[in-house]
């Protein structure tokens, strides 16, 4: 198979694309520990990812009360906008295109990221899951519901933060809303027993959401502006229930009347059999929400060349973005172009400090000479 889809220009938002191939946001933890300021080495390892229609940079967290993992990036202060300048100078310079993601990682982190402070969150559920301090993963705690006043900060927080991803020179900014991080929090029925005007209902659950993307909207133009967000199954308080997928259906839709440049869905991680989400298993995902959504959609999870090439070809994604294919291979477009293997990960290195298994992963040239 020649893949040729994958191949195909694409103009998303304002951006034009020379291909359809997305690196996908990959937590790796090589950030400054102590300041979560970017480094050169993460300069160095974009760069090498920048044959990639767009490359999606690993979340990073929107504020201090938004940091929640060890050794990521931040985006709230201009020591960490001067640390991006140079990833994104990088990346330009190689002839790539990369939006930052913008994260808050709610009740996902934890009192030792925080001066022993307890994280904040939708309510004072605990999402059964682990934190990754500095000291390694542990068990998450029951974080502190936010007042209102500390959404509406929180809110002003994603405004900043998307500010400063254009000031570093970012070519957008993509809205992490899924997965278990805060946006997830309030939107989950589980996670947020809310009595206020950010509780109870659908659309009060959504309202942080929708008051994240206009606020973000306010510092960057739509056609430069995306959102990734799609249902899903975990275990504990994010085990999908019969709201789960009603209130998908309504975020996304809501969503496409803002004019994004584009929207990041991500199949199934967990598998939903028996699950009010079993229909959406592999491309059922795909298949429910490509009518919903007709902006830019960017299909993730478990992709490889031939299912990518598959969706785009069924009108059921326009791009395709890959994860872990990336770790290993920084020149995944050229070993799709050529029909070559792809490079095998070696799992003890993909979080931690230093090249080994983050810029040492050879390209095919050099494989080759």
């Amino acid at each position: 198979m020649t893949f040729e889809s994958l191949f195909k220009p694409i103009r998303m938002g304002s951006l034009d694309l020379p291909n359809r191939i997305v690196m996908a946001p990959l937590t790796r933890m090589r950030a400054s520990s102590a300041d979560a300021i970017p480094t050169e080495l993460q300069a160095e390892y974009y760069a090498q990812r920048a044959s990639a229609g767009l490359i999606i940079a690993e979340a990073t967290a929107i504020s201090p009360d938004g940091y929640g993992w060890a050794d990521t990036p931040g985006l709230w202060n201009a020591a960490q906008v001067r640390g991006w300048r140079k990833v994104t100078d990088a990346v330009h310079a190689a002839g790539g295109r990369i939006v930052a993601q913008l994260w808050h990682t709610g009740a996902i982190a934890h009192p030792d990221l925080r001066a022993g402070a307890l994280p904040l969150s939708a309510s004072d559920v605990n999402v059964q899951h682990e934190s990754v301090t500095r000291q390694g993963r542990v068990p998450t705690v029951a974080p502190r519901p936010m007042t209102e006043a500390e959404i509406r900060q929180t809110v002003a927080d994603y405004a900043r933060a998307a500010r400063n991803a254009m000031d570093a020179g970012f070519d957008g900014v993509q809205i992490l809303a899924n997965y278990l991080y805060l946006l997830a929090q309030f939107l989950n029925r589980t996670t947020n027993r809310r009595v206020d005007r950010y509780g109870g209902s659908i659309e009060n659950r959504a309202r942080i959401l929708f008051e994240v993307v206009e606020a973000v909207l306010g510092e960057v133009e739509p056609a430069r502006v995306g959102v990734k967000i799609s249902p899903m199954h975990e275990h504990g308080p994010f085990a999908a229930n019969d709201e789960t997928l009603p209130m998908a259906e309504y975020a996304i839709r809501e969503l496409g009347g803002y004019g994004l440049s584009h929207l990041l869905l991500m199949g199934n991680t967990t598998d939903f059999t028996g699950t009010p989400l079993e229909h959406l298993m592999d491309d059922g995902m795909f298949r429910h929400f490509r009518p919903i959504y007709r902006g830019t959609l960017i299909a993730n999870v478990k992709m490889d060349a031939a299912r990518g090439t598959a969706l785009i070809d069924a009108g059921l994604a326009d791009m395709v973005a890959f994860g872990r294919p990336y770790i290993a291979n920084p020149d995944l477009v050229e070993r799709i172009a050529n029909g070559a293997a792809l490079a095998e990960i070696d799992w003890t290195t993909v979080y931690g400090a230093g090249p080994q298994g983050y810029t040492d992963y050879p390209s095919l040239r050099l494989c080759t000479v």
